[in-house]
């Protein structure tokens, strides 16, 4: 099993995820391929498999008939061979998760055709970087729209028109208070895309009293044969704080990731688990801190899970 974190590096100073914006055609992605080679020389010094990729690694997604970025590709050619060649080397599995803007069901047509481009634009990154089926692109339904059961459908309806190229990327991910593991679930059997099972969205969101373990299964279940399903964790923010710039206190809405990951909750999620394969996508807000803290504690309080992970 391999352990993840998203985007932000706080190990070590001076590693950025992506370049300065310039313009509405993004970054430069020469300068964007440099820096992630570095992080994952960090994700190689620290023994870290799997890493989720800031959407503004990919340059001119803004782009209707994706001209420069498909110069940009053919420019660097090269240094995407060699940086998807560092990643296979180091067993590591990246991915993307774009942007909440970036949806499938929108009303507006405008706004999905963007988000198509920007799809297109990660599946295009990850063929030229020449990673395999295990790179995937994680989305959510999107709105609700008054109307959810509409929603799904629409989803179901644009899924299905992408080209394969962007299909066979894309996986579906439970969120927090629209669309449930029951919503996905459907969804999934309407049009076959893959699932990414989120553990504390189940928590909070799951009106249906589906047991955790089943929609675990289920999810799980939905991946290609030689792919490792993909899961997310991680646990609800409970400290109070104060509002910037007043004294009001603010409470936990309990959907809000916490800085690091209680090891107390994490054992007994892999324990309900037992049996089962995938990767962990920790969702934390110190980021590569709250991985590395955590193999730290599950080495203190449990050895057996510490070895499993590695």
């Amino acid at each position: 099993m391999r352990l993840g974190f998203s985007i932000r590096i706080y190990g070590r100073s001076n590693l950025p995820s992506h370049g300065e914006y310039r313009g509405e055609h993004g970054s430069d992605l020469g300068m964007n391929l440099a820096y992630l080679r570095d992080i994952l020389y960090y994700l190689r010094d620290n023994a870290i498999h799997m890493y989720r990729l800031h959407s503004g690694l990919v340059p001119c997604v803004a782009d209707p008939a994706r001209s420069i970025l498909e110069e940009q590709i053919k420019d660097y050619a090269l240094e995407l061979e060699t940086v998807g060649d560092l990643a296979r080397r180091s067993d590591v599995r990246l991915s993307f998760h774009p942007y909440s803007a970036v949806v499938l069901n929108g009303l507006n047509e405008d706004q999905v055709l963007r988000s198509v481009a920007h799809l297109e634009a990660q599946a295009t990154m990850f063929e030229a970087m020449g990673l395999g089926p295990e790179a995937v692109i994680v989305l959510h339904v999107g709105g609700v729209y008054d109307n959810p059961l509409a929603s799904r459908e629409r989803f179901i309806r644009r899924y299905e028109a992408l080209p394969a190229a962007i299909r066979r990327r894309l996986v579906l991910e439970n969120d927090d208070h629209r669309f449930s593991h029951a919503d996905v679930r459907a969804i999934h059997r309407a049009c076959g895309i893959p699932l990414v099972f989120d553990a504390l969205h189940h928590l909070v969101h799951n009106p249906e009293g589906v047991p955790m373990r089943e929609a675990l299964e289920y999810a799980t279940s939905t991946w290609p044969a030689k792919v490792v399903p993909k899961v997310h964790f991680s646990s609800p923010r409970t400290e109070m704080r104060t509002l910037e710039g007043s004294s009001r206190i603010k409470v936990p809405t309990w959907t809000e990731h916490s800085d690091f990951v209680n090891p107390f909750d994490f054992m007994a999620f892999m324990s309900l688990a037992a049996g089962m394969i995938f990767d962990v996508m920790l969702e934390s807000k110190a980021r590569d801190l709250a991985l590395l803290k955590l193999r730290e504690d599950l080495c203190r309080f449990s050895p057996d899970l510490a070895r499993q992970i590695g």
